[in-house]
């Protein structure tokens, strides 16, 4: 039976232009709207907008109801529809990384997709202009819905208790993004857990290359997400050097263990090597100092590729957590180059590996760019800010999601990623706070291995 209706749009004024989306959350007994949520999101296309809307929606839900939740998901726009239903393929590259987080969504959820006509989408529609109207004149969206229910918050299968009351629409506050440049591709709606910041990425230096495994080598942001960068109206910027005012949610992050490819100094993508019998002993000692204070994981999310799950599991086993996985945090994929050495593929594709190391928007053969990478790993960190507020979790995954989360939480820019090296199996930590940009604790520490 559904309990609960989604109803999700975007739209973009110039398409590509100022775009903004909207989503509301129902009860489908009495359609009682009990969440709502919207945001400028800068330049997109429609398309882009109307993805971004459906995500919100499946958030909002997931954060009122919890796994397992059955909804009618209805958006007027026939082609986000087909293709999450599978009816239709996704053509448009920059579509295909919105899809696949859509898509992970909903798998946690019971889900009915239905295309419904403009006329009978105007509270999502209503929202989305909302908020580009709010972004035109440099102000945040904010919820003008009433609180109109008392009923308690609703906890869900995932385990966590509800925030919106039954209903009650959540009061939300979001910076209004500036317009950005670029076609297709939109630069997320700022968090205000963490700023962004980026320029086109340089070209390869010589100390690029100085790591275990080539996948050492940076993924870039496009400068068009810098404009998304802001805080929250009313609230302090963080810098650092004054204490906290909140909790912080924690992100520890560990790089998986050694591989035969790794050890090789090999193309290590989407590649799926065991580790090896090193590899296992580093994340048996990192488990070992995780399972110990201060460090108090309350969380475990890990890459899906073998490598990381065997060295999160190896933490979980110390610690009764279970390893949620999160497909997003995969390294990167180098298509045809996976398994190459770099010399290889100097050898064999001299071109395309100099317009690889000079453009994050370029991808290898078959595979994927550094641009398209750092967007769904920038969405992973809004969705674990949000969904674990004020808790500490374990990210494990690879050297290109580790360095693009760190580079962002410093805000500093692509060329930045030249300058850092990961270690195999090292920990690095970043804590968000509500009240400011986040704050690096640690960086590549190794002291479990000595």
């Amino acid at each position: 039976m559904t309990s609960y209706l989604v109803e999700a749009d975007g739209g973009s004024r110039g398409n590509p232009g100022p775009a903004g989306y909207g989503a509301v959350v129902k009860d489908a007994a009495d359609g009682q709207i009990l969440v709502e949520d919207a945001a400028a999101i800068g330049t997109a296309t429609n398309n882009v907008a109307e993805y971004r809307g459906l995500i919100a929606g499946l958030r909002a839900l997931l954060d009122l109801a919890g796994d397992g939740a059955a909804a009618e998901v209805r958006m007027d726009s026939k082609l986000v529809v087909e293709q999450m239903a599978g009816r239709w393929k996704i053509k448009n590259e920059g579509l295909r990384p919105l899809a696949s987080e859509a898509a992970a969504l909903a798998r946690r959820l019971r889900v009915t997709w239905k295309w419904i006509p403009r006329e009978r989408n105007t509270d999502a529609d209503r929202l989305a202009n909302e908020a580009m109207d709010a972004a035109a004149k440099g102000l945040p969206w904010r919820s003008t819905a009433s609180v109109t229910g008392g009923a308690p918050a609703i906890g869900g299968a995932s385990g966590r208790g509800g925030t919106s009351a039954v209903g009650a629409a959540r009061v939300s506050e979001r910076p209004a993004a500036s317009s950005s440049s670029g076609p297709a591709a939109s630069a997320p709606a700022a968090s205000p857990a963490a700023g962004r910041a980026g320029a086109s990425a340089p070209a390869a230096q010589g100390s690029l290359f100085d790591a275990t495994d080539v996948s050492e080598v940076p993924s870039g942001l496009p400068a068009k997400a810098a404009a998304t960068a802001g805080t929250v109206t009313g609230t302090a910027p963080g810098t650092g050097w004054r204490p906290p005012t909140t909790a912080a949610t924690t992100l520890i992050l560990l790089r998986h263990g050694e591989t035969p490819l790794s050890v090789e100094r090999r193309f290590s993508g989407l590649g799926d090597p065991e580790l090896t019998a090193n590899g296992a002993a580093q994340a048996e000692a990192a488990a070992a100092r995780l399972s110990q204070p201060p460090y108090g994981v309350q969380v475990i999310v890990s890459s899906p590729l073998r490598r990381a799950r065997a060295t999160a599991e190896a933490v979980a086993v110390r610690t009764g957590l279970e390893v949620v996985v999160e497909e997003d945090l995969r390294e990167v994929d180098f298509g045809d180059w996976e398994g190459h050495t770099f010399t290889e593929i100097q050898r064999r594709w001299p071109d395309g590996l100099k317009a690889w190391l000079s453009d994050p928007a370029v991808a290898p053969p078959g595979g994927e760019s550094f641009e398209t990478a750092a967007r769904r790993v920038e969405a992973v960190r809004d969705g674990l800010v949000e969904r674990y507020e004020g808790r500490t979790v374990l990210v494990v995954s690879h050297v290109t999601p580790i360095k693009t989360l760190l580079r962002l939480a410093l805000l500093a820019p692509p060329a930045a990623l030249y300058r850092m090296h990961l270690d195999l199996a090292c920990l690095s930590q970043v804590e968000y706070y509500a009240d400011g940009p986040a704050v690096v604790k640690s960086f590549n520490d190794t002291s479990h291995l000595r």
